[in-house]
């Protein structure tokens, strides 16, 4: 649905009743005057109207209704289409939301859509109405520098929040008790990677912007654009640092776990040896063999025959276990 559409000049809001008139009327005044058009999870037949008045191109109608698309900038004649990935983090569950934004730039005119809940430009254009009407000046293109710059600024916060998850889980992966388990460091890259599908795609279009061969009118919007694409390219390279140091993290957790089970294994192994040769002794004697000299040995004491042979046997026992305690001890088993 069409949320709101007005007609600027000298970036002060006028009303507009109707589209197709008001655009025929600022294109035969060759006027600087243009339409802002906001749209909103619009139905095929509502963009189809304001598509046909504006006279869009059929591929990025397109594009526009089958929705969920790389972000690019692309040119259909005299105007252009954009699609940008905006992104929200969710303070209670540490994830990243993308939403989605399409742009339609043409002479006299802007359409933003938004589709999704992290797509929050409600309150951009009451924003520049009331307190950057330079940006309105600036037309179209003043207006798209606006969108992208809110969206970018965006992506810092972001980057920022996620550096701080990472440096958690780095901390709790190297800790004395380990409280990081594989499914957070996982999950916490499957955020990074929604980051990257959002923000790194940028990139590229951003630079044809600032480039020679730049369709933005004016010197100064190009060096507005300049610093945006700067803002792109610090988190597309923050983003792949932080990338390349989760899968570095998770390989660490991977070889503390493997470490871990081997030691407990070592443990285990440690303790069956220790349990397995006093139940060797005890089982042969416990065959009760007649000609076993332990059975009959015997010494006299006070005038009486003391046997001596099963407590030597149950020395023996004790004497073996901290033998190979004390083995395993000192070779780290224990």
């Amino acid at each position: 649905m069409i949320v709101d559409q007005a007609r600027y000049s000298a970036g002060r809001r006028l009303p507009c009743t109707d589209i197709g008139e008001t655009l025929h009327e600022i294109r035969s005044e060759a006027s600087e005057d243009y339409l802002w058009i906001g749209m909103r999870d619009p139905s095929a037949e509502t963009f189809d109207e304001v598509s046909e008045q504006l006279g869009l191109h059929a591929l990025a109608i397109e594009d526009t209704v089958n929705g969920d698309q790389r972000p690019k900038i692309e040119r259909y004649g005299d105007g252009h289409f954009v699609v940008l990935r905006p992104l929200r983090y969710v303070e209670e569950t540490s994830d990243v939301e993308s939403g989605e934004i399409m742009v339609f730039l043409g002479p006299g005119y802007i359409v933003t859509i938004r589709r999704g809940e992290a797509s929050p430009l409600a309150g951009l254009r009451s924003r520049l109405e009331e307190h950057d009407h330079e940006a309105l000046q600036h037309g179209p293109w003043g207006v798209f520098h606006a969108i992208i710059d809110f969206v970018v600024d965006q992506y810092l916060d972001i980057e920022d929040e996620l550096q701080i998850d990472l440096d958690d889980i780095e901390a709790g992966v190297f800790s004395h008790d380990r409280v990081v388990d594989t499914e957070e460091i996982y999950a916490l890259k499957r955020e990074v990677l929604e980051f990257k599908r959002a923000a790194l795609p940028l990139a590229r279009p951003l630079s044809q912007l600032v480039g020679p061969s730049t369709p933005v009118p004016t010197e100064e919007l190009r060096l507005l654009f300049r610093d945006v694409y700067d803002h792109v390219s610090l988190v597309v390279d923050n983003t792949e640092s932080q990338d390349r140091l989760l899968s570095d993290v998770l390989n660490a957790h991977l070889a503390q776990v493997g470490v871990q089970q081997n030691q407990d294994m070592r443990k285990i192994s440690a303790w069956a040896a220790m349990a397995a040769l006093p139940t060797m002794v005890a089982g042969i004697y416990g065959m009760n063999f007649e000609g076993m000299p332990e059975l009959s040995a015997s010494v006299e004491l006070a005038g009486r025959d003391v046997y001596y042979g099963y407590p030597l046997a149950l020395l023996a026992m004790v004497l073996i276990c901290l033998g190979l305690y004390r083995l395993f001890k000192r070779s780290g088993w224990l």
